[in-house]
C-alpha cells in the first residue's frame, strides 16, 4: 500500500470529468459551482446557528449538525478537485488522492444511511414516549448512536479502499467519472472483479435496507400515535417535524437505491455520474433548506 501514496512510481489516474469546454458545458459547470456555494454556505450557517442558539441544543439538532458535517465532507471531497481539473486543463489525480476520495465519500454515505435511521428513532421516542424522551435520548445515548453511525461508514470505506487498490490496473487509467468512485475504478482493473462487485452489491443492499426497516417501523408508530392525538396543534407540530426528516430520507434513499442497488452489469458511467451529482451536490444543498429553522 506504500505505493498508493508514492504516486511518483505510478501513473496517475485521469478523471474524464463531467464537463467539456463548450459554452453549454461551461454554463452547466457554473450552475454546479453555484449549487456547491449555496450548499457550503447553507450548511455552515446551519452549523453556526445550531451552535449559537441554546434552544437548538437538542438531540434532533445535534443529529442535524452531524448530517451537515457529512454533507460538507462529501461535497468538499469532490467539487474542488473537479473545479481545479476543469479550470487548469489537467485531469490527473494521484493514487493517494483517489484513495482519499473513495474513503471519504464511502464513509459519509454509509454513515448518513445509519444516521437517518437514528434520527427516525429519535422522532419515534419524542412522539411516542415524550415523558421518557430525556432518558431515552440523553447525551450519552446520542453520542454513542452517532459514533456508531460514523464507525459503520469508516469500516465500510476502509474495506473498499483496501480491496479496490489490491487489484492490478495494467491498462487504461482513464476514469469515466468526475471523481474516484469504486465502480468506475473496478471497470479499469485487468483482474476479475466480479466476486467483489457482487459482494459490494450485497453489502449495499444490506446497509440500505436495515436502516430503512428502522425508519419505516419508527414512522409507522409515529403516524399511528399522531392519528390518536386529540390536539390538532399537537398533530400539526409532530407532522411538520417528521415531514422534514421524511423529505431528506426520500432524497437520500432515492439516489442511493438507484445508485447502489443495481448490479454491476446494469450500471453505466452516465448513470453513475448523474446519481453522484445528486448525493454529492444537490442533497447537501437541499438539506439545510428542508431543515430551515
Amino acid at each position: 500500500m506504500s505505493e498508493l501514496w508514492n504516486h511518483t512510481s505510478l501513473s496517475d489516474f485521469i478523471l474524464l470529468g463531467l464537463f467539456g469546454y463548450s459554452t453549454y458545458d461551461l454554463f452547466l459547470f457554473s450552475l454546479v459551482l453555484l449549487a456547491s456555494a449555496v450548499a457550503l454556505l447553507g450548511n455552515i450557517l446551519f452549523l453556526v446557528l445550531i451552535q449559537a442558539n441554546r434552544h437548538l441544543h437538542t438531540p434532533m439538532y445535534f443529529f442535524l449538525s452531524q448530517l451537515s458535517i457529512m454533507d460538507l465532507i462529501a461535497m468538499s471531497t469532490v467539487v474542488p478537485k473537479m473545479a481545479v481539473n476543469l479550470l487548469s486543463g489537467s485531469k490527473s489525480i494521484s493514487w493517494g488522492a483517489c484513495a482519499t476520495q473513495i474513503f471519504l465519500v464511502v464513509m459519509v454515505t454509509g454513515a448518513e444511511c445509519f444516521l437517518l435511521a437514528v434520527m427516525a428513532y429519535d422522532r419515534y421516542a419524542a412522539v411516542c414516549h415524550p415523558l421518557r424522551y430525556p432518558v431515552l435520548m440523553n447525551w450519552k445515548a446520542c453520542s454513542l448512536l452517532t459514533m456508531a453511525s460514523w464507525m459503520v461508514g469508516v469500516s465500510d470505506s476502509v474495506i473498499d479502499v483496501s480491496v479496490v487498490f489490491s487489484f492490478p490496473y495494467c491498462g487504461s487509467l482513464e476514469v469515466d467519472h468526475f471523481f474516484c468512485e469504486v465502480p468506475a475504478l473496478l471497470r479499469l482493473s485487468c483482474a476479475d472483479t466480479s466476486f467483489f462487485e457482487d459482494l459490494i452489491y450485497a453489502c449495499c443492499v444490506l446497509m440500505l435496507l436495515l436502516p430503512l426497516v428502522v425508519i419505516v417501523a419508527s414512522y409507522t408508530r409515529v403516524l399511528t400515535a399522531v392519528i390518536r392525538m386529540p390536539s390538532t396543534e399537537g398533530k400539526q407540530k409532530a407532522l411538520t417535524t417528521c415531514s422534514s426528516h421524511l423529505a431528506v430520507v426520500s432524497l437520500y434513499y432515492g439516489g442511493a437505491m438507484f445508485s447502489y442497488m443495481q448490479r454491476a452489469s446494469s450500471r453505466t458511467p452516465v448513470g453513475d455520474r448523474a446519481t453522484s451529482i445528486f448525493y454529492t451536490i444537490l442533497t447537501p444543498m437541499l438539506n439545510p433548506l428542508i431543515y430551515r429553522v
